[in-house]
């Protein structure tokens, strides 16, 4: 098994999470868990047997982007976390979870372990960035599904760790471009960052500003109290013990070349401390149990940002020891939290009493992970306090400044003592209260009791985590292995025992004093939930003016601009105008005949007044144009026309319906703007096509293209082959907005017709009767579209030998759909009433399934020969049937939509109308 294989298993786990969720509801956590373990276990394996390794499987050749994977200290230790304690979780969930709820959650939570999985493994800048804007993709969908509450919450941490992926992305390409490679160990370790301050101070706070987006450090630190209105397993997972240390192991991973920029250590030290001071401020002052732990962790991560500030060895070592004590204490605390809202119906601490008598087991593991948070001998979270405040007392700093940042850094473990003092006095003080049964909670009380033990065994038996800790803190401080000490739990009677029992008597004191007094609101006048909002709307605000200054109904206000710009281009050639000339590449007779109709067309649709005329006279131009297209060669292009032009009048037809059958009456002087801006468009548009393809030679692509068209894909049909070979990522891209596009046509005329009445059908009439006229319709549809779905099926296979392919193919056969259409007397019709949507993204999941079919020649969306029966195919003809689902998709949504019977105008208006209000009084 290698490491590709690991992080395939773990993307395979989030794929079987939604069928697993259909056959064991809220139990398809255990499936999932079993899944995770199985990652670990062969992750674990995979280590023994490779130790210190990488793997390279290219991805994009041509840029030297490769899904490179690498197994190293550091990866390993945050590879160990995430899926250790993700499994737990997906055990907690299936007590925690109501059926209902588990739809969907279990697919995400699986998705976002391996997106964090892929981003600690990652050897590469690009696929390092991918996973990790996917975490926070995960991370956003995980909130909002929590209920209507929690849009707003969901919306503003996307705005705050989306700004952090953007940051790293300035990072990401800055460094490819100084460095010359996306391999990021080589990176890493390129001389730039020694012999060039301005790159390395700026990669470093692009790297430093997204690691603090994603940790919650201050000023970004306001988007996770703000997500505590997700459920207890992802507040468990992602927000403390997994998505929080992806910014954690992102500045872990980049320190030992950051360091070289003196704004480094600055940034981290200061900002850390003071985010530690704050949350820990924040901490004791809510009465909340989850806001207190978001406080809380706030506050534990800056003390994690300051240690990897340092950078020295004995740093490095806390904070990869910590790492592990954090993840342990506070997945506890939040699980434990959950559980006791599940059983009482309150997270108010206010509201809490006797829970060690009312639930002493339960209460007695929540402890345990209050104490090794508070750093409370002999636990797990008191070790890793202790190296802590060794790291400070060691540092190179200045001796009036390291008293100080070790005075800071006392402060914030008074406050960590005093705001776990606070969580724990509702267990003891009081009379027990109720506890509500609940049903199935062996599970949670199970995964709660694993997380808290493990964080007292790890106390006494700290030596065991050597393995997992020395090799990553030496990653870390980017020194050798030897220079990392020992780990145990007893470390003497030295000046960090003493800081440490001087914090933990001064925060006991202070809780107590806090529990004591009334709590009053906090006024202030900023918060940090109101600046993402003002950012928010003022954001917003902005792309409102700027949308304004562009959006106009009128066509010649929008020509402008690209007029302007196009006149530009092609006066700033030198001797493109002069050098330009228009040639005929096949009968001057035939051609000048098709220019005439082409401007008899236009000239009637400038004059018409009725829209049915004005669309008549608009196809009589797309055919003519469909003809020139034949007598000049282009057989591809004019089939495509050919078609579309088919398919756009039937639309434009069905959208007639609901418009008025006249043009609105326009003053001269719009009319004379209008010809004005149509003439100067024409102008333009003709003079850059000479420009730019009037008189230059084959291009070296094009001759490319022609050339090694044959050998490269097997195809002979050029322009096919790049559409589904060359250039298959942009026909990807298209695939998805075409996607979208159905999505977007379905829910815009689906509101609309919501609000509508469908007219009364017309009966007597002869020749409005939609039954009786449309009999020759129907006999000719009944010969015609079996036949014109066949030849889609042929003109699919075709296509990369011969004038076809996906897009054609599909347009032929949207053409057999709308001929039966139109043939039936209503608009209910069966070849219509399909999943439209399904099949749109059902092409657009083929078309990325092939792409991934690709890498085993190498590359993704690369096409793999098959060999059937004789018949040399490629991948690309299964691409290519991606393409034909999701336009087929996409031509069937405007139809079933727009061909539904309008309302009729005046009359119908007014009784939907009348309806509406009638059922409002209901």
């Amino acid at each position: 098994m290698t490491l590709l294989g690991v992080v395939g298993l773990a993307w395979a786990t989030a794929l079987v999470a939604p069928l697993a969720t259909r056959y064991l509801r809220r139990f398809a956590g255990w499936a999932i868990a079993a899944l995770l373990v199985a990652v670990l276990g062969l992750l674990l394996s995979v280590h023994a047997a490779v130790g210190d390794a990488a793997e390279v499987w290219p991805w994009v050749p041509s840029a030297d982007i490769a899904l490179r994977l690498r197994i190293d200290g550091l990866g390993f230790l945050f590879a160990v976390v995430v899926l250790g304690i993700g499994a737990i979780v997906m055990v907690y969930s299936t007590s925690y979870l109501r059926a209902p709820r588990s739809r969907g959650f279990y697919t995400l939570m699986a998705a976002f372990a391996a997106a964090m999985l892929t981003l600690v493994l990652a050897d590469d800048l690009v696929v390092l960035f991918v996973a990790w804007e996917l975490t926070t993709l995960c991370s956003y969908l995980l909130i909002l599904r929590s209920g209507p509450s929690a849009r707003e919450p969901a919306t503003r941490t996307l705005i705050v760790t989306a700004a952090g992926g953007l940051s790293l992305l300035g990072a990401v390409v800055l460094i490819i471009v100084r460095t010359g490679t996306s391999d990021l160990t080589a990176a890493l370790a390129s001389d730039a960052w020694t012999s060039d301050p301005a790159f390395a101070t700026t990669a470093a706070v692009l790297v430093a500003v997204a690691a603090m987006t994603k940790s919650a450090q201050f000023p970004f630190h306001a988007w996770l109290p703000d997500a505590m209105v997700a459920p207890a397993p992802v507040s468990a997972y992602l927000h403390a013990a997994a998505m929080v240390k992806a910014g954690i192991f992102l500045l872990l991973l980049f320190a030992p070349a950051a360091s070289a920029s003196p704004v480094w250590p600055v940034l981290l030290i200061a900002g850390g401390l003071f985010t530690a001071v704050m949350g820990g401020a924040f901490a004791v002052q809510v009465t909340d149990l989850k806001k207190l732990l978001a406080y809380s962790t706030i506050s534990q991560l800056g003390l994690l940002v300051a240690l990897i500030g340092i950078g020295t060895p004995a740093a490095m070592t806390a904070a990869t020891l910590h790492v592990i004590a954090h993840a342990l204490f506070k997945s506890a605390a939040f699980m434990g939290v959950g559980l006791i809202e599940r059983r009482t119906g309150t997270r108010d601490m206010r509201e809490l009493s006797g829970l060690a008598r009312a639930k002493p087991w339960d209460a007695a593991m929540v402890v345990l992970a209050g104490l090794s948070m508070a750093g409370a001998p002999v636990l797990v979270g008191f070790v890793s306090k202790e190296l802590m405040f060794e790291a400070y007392l060691d540092a190179p700093f200045p001796a009036p400044l390291g008293v100080v940042l070790t005075g800071v850094l006392v402060l914030a473990a008074v406050l960590t003592v005093a705001y776990s003092t606070k969580l724990l006095l509702p267990i003891f003080r009081g009379h027990p209260m109720d506890v509500a049964p609940w049903r199935s909670s062996a599970a949670m009380s199970v995964s709660v009791s694993a997380v808290a033990l493990a964080g007292l065994a790890l106390g006494p038996a700290v030596p065991v985590l050597e393995d997992l800790v020395r090799p990553a803190a030496a990653d870390a401080a980017g020194v050798d292995i030897d220079r990392i000490g020992d780990l145990y739990l007893w470390h003497g009677i030295n000046t960090a025992l003493l800081l440490s029992i001087g914090a933990i008597v001064a925060g006991i004191a202070l809780g107590l004093a806090y529990e004591r007094r009334r709590p009053r609101p906090r006024v202030t006048p900023v918060t940090g939930v109101g600046a993402v909002e003002a950012f928010q709307k003022a954001t917003l605000s902005l792309g409102d003016r700027v949308g304004a200054l562009t959006r106009r109904d009128s066509p010649a206000a929008n020509l402008t601009v690209p007029i302007v710009l196009i006149a530009l281009a092609v006066v700033a050639l030198p001797g493109a105008l002069g050098s330009s000339a228009l040639t005929f590449a096949g009968d001057g007779l035939l051609e000048a005949m098709l220019a005439v109709i082409v401007v008899a067309g236009l000239a009637v649709v400038v004059r018409a007044r009725m829209r049915l005329t004005a669309v008549i006279a608009i196809g009589v131009v797309g055919f003519a144009v469909v003809l020139w297209f034949f007598l000049l060669g282009a057989s591809d292009v004019a089939l495509t026309q050919l078609l579309v032009e088919i398919l756009t009048v039937v639309v434009m037809i069905l959208v007639l319906r609901r418009m008025p059958r006249r043009f609105p009456r326009s003053r001269p002087r719009r009319r004379m703007l209008a010809a004005v801006a149509a003439v100067a468009s024409g102008i333009v548009a003709t003079l850059a096509t000479l420009v730019f393809t009037g008189q230059r030679p084959l291009s070296e692509v094009g001759e490319y293209f022609l050339r090694e068209a044959e050998n490269e894909t097997g195809g002979t049909n050029v322009v096919n082959t790049i559409l589904v070979d060359f250039r298959a990522m942009d026909t990807l891209g298209e695939l998805v907005v075409l996607g979208i596009a159905a999505v977007a046509i379905t829910a815009l005329l689906d509101a609309r017709r919501a609000v509508e009445r469908p007219a009364d059908p017309v009966r007597g009439i002869a020749l409005l009767s939609p039954d009786e006229n449309s009999v020759f319709l129907r006999t000719s549809g009944r010969i015609l579209a079996p036949v014109m779905v066949l030849v889609s099926a042929y003109a699919l296979l075709r296509g990369h030998d011969a004038p076809g392919g996906g897009f054609i193919a599909a347009l032929i056969g949207a053409a057999a759909l709308v001929l039966v259409y139109l043939s039936a007397p209503t608009d209910d019709v069966g070849p219509l009433r399909r999943p439209y949507l399904a099949i749109a993204g059902a092409g657009i999941l083929i078309a990325v399934g092939t792409g991934f079919l690709g890498f085993l020649d190498g590359a993704f969306l690369r096409p793999i020969p098959i060999d059937i029966f004789g018949y040399k195919l490629t991948s690309a003809l299964v691409f290519d049937l991606g393409v034909y689902l999701a336009v087929l998709g996409v031509i069937l949504s405007a139809v079933d939509r727009l061909g539904l019977t309008p309302p009729r105008a005046g009359v119908d208006a007014d009784r939907a109308r009348s309806g509406a209000r009638k059922e409002a009084v209901r």
